[in-house]
């Protein structure tokens, strides 16, 4: 169905307790640097479709979002396209996105009732100051309104629509640190809270590692040194009665003849490779348990995303490291320590050290793809698969397919 010649990544919005409430769909069709037309617009060339629209129909939105909604950028052209036959999802987790680019005048007014009266939700960012007063019927019929930290006066622009339009929600964008963050839910309490602060690692100069932690740290020590033994592994997995029972379950459903009790069992049952494969990912979520959630999905997707990119970077013989790669990306983050630091207490490849550290080696074009595209930043990402004579396809097709693999991941639990 559609075009599959677009780049699309979803961007996280928190509350005031770091739990992911909505995401925001991004999307650039085809390549910027190829179609330099594109750059700087905001829009998409299909004056007839609403491309966010085409990935939540395509994808299914509990994949891309389990009861949250979604915010999905329009322009000032497919605003009037025929939204309700390009995606069956229910009207209310859809939150159609509008900027500056939309004229506040009555044909568009109208347009946005009509929407609002189907049941959709509207949400306004990049607007100016100096356009409020112009945008006062927009605002009637608005829901959400981003506010950049960085470019206006929060505690003004505040004061304004609580004064004036209660009924909207405020959104804290461009977020860059977990520092703003914290103010603004402290301080200014706004419902949302959208930007990077969330992966970028917090180091409050701690040195020690929770003792729940070390015995996964040990875990992932053991499987990831070569000819790792069975045994050792599961000595080590013994001592944590969620992952027993996550290892027993599952290794009892691969088997026709269930019934494995024991830890070796299973272990030797696996073989050496799945295990590995297993443990990395499972260690995962008990290893970052006390940190949000989109923590565990950013690692899980980005380490099937750098994996499924393999062949595009001619690094088959390489999915191991790149899974790793991505799976500890955000080990700074989780154990609140440089990543130099984070890595020493894990055994991984130097490869892989390279690339988290230092960008350099084999594993790192891949890294900075994963990087760029997930931020929605298009303009670098099509400079890279110019770089690299790569198709949009296949690297959107990456993407998908890993956001796909962690819905089934998580529906397996």
């Amino acid at each position: 169905m559609g075009n599959t010649n677009m780049l699309m990544a979803l961007i996280p919005l928190f509350d005031d307790k770091m739990a992911v409430r909505a995401y925001s769909i991004f999307s650039q069709k085809d390549n910027v640097f190829l179609n330099p037309s594109l750059l700087g617009t905001g829009k998409n060339d299909g004056a007839a479709v609403v491309e966010g629209l085409e990935l939540i129909e395509r994808m299914g939105i509990e994949t891309l979002s389990e009861d949250r909604e979604i915010f999905v950028p329009v322009s000032n052209i497919s605003i009037f396209s025929d939204v309700e036959s390009q995606c069956s999802a229910p009207h209310n987790r859809i939150v159609f996105l509008i900027d500056h680019t939309v004229p506040p005048v009555d044909v568009y007014v109208n347009r946005l009732r009509e929407l609002k009266q189907k049941g959709y939700k509207l949400a306004v960012r990049k607007l100016s100051v100096a356009d409020y007063e112009s945008w006062r019927e927009i605002f009637k019929l608005t829901d959400y309104m981003f506010l950049n930290n960085r470019k206006v006066a929060i505690d003004k622009a505040k004061t304004y629509f609580k004064k004036l339009y209660p009924q909207i929600r405020l959104c804290a964008g461009g977020i860059d640190s977990m520092y703003t963050y914290e103010y603004l839910r402290d301080v200014e309490k706004f419902e949302l809270y959208e930007g990077e602060f969330y992966r970028v690692p917090v180091t409050r100069g701690k040195h020690e590692v929770a003792p729940l932690k070390v015995n996964y740290i040990e875990l992932l020590n053991v499987v990831n040194n070569e000819n790792f033994e069975l045994t050792a592994a599961a000595d080590v997995i013994g001592r944590d009665t969620a992952l027993t029972i996550s290892l027993l379950k599952m290794v009892n459903r691969m088997t026709v003849n269930s019934g494995i009790t024991t830890i070796r069992h299973a272990a030797a049952m696996l073989g050496q490779k799945e295990l590995k494969r297993w443990i990395n990912t499972a260690v995962v979520n008990q290893l970052y348990a006390d940190k949000p959630s989109e923590i565990t999905r950013l690692s899980l997707i980005r380490a099937k995303f750098a994996e499924n990119l393999a062949p595009l970077f001619q690094l088959q013989n390489k999915t191991e490291e790149l899974f790793l790669m991505g799976l500890f990306s955000v080990l700074d983050v989780i154990l609140e320590l440089p990543m130099k630091q984070a890595l020493d207490m894990v055994m991984v490849t130097g490869e892989v050290s390279s690339a988290l550290i230092e960008d350099t080696g084999k594993l790192a074009p891949v890294y900075d793809m994963m990087k760029h595209y997930e931020m929605a930043d298009w303009q670098e990402v099509s400079r890279l698969l110019l770089l690299a004579n790569m198709d949009v396809k296949q690297v959107s097709g990456a993407y998908l397919k890993a956001l796909s693999w962690y819905k089934n991941l998580m529906t397996e639990k």
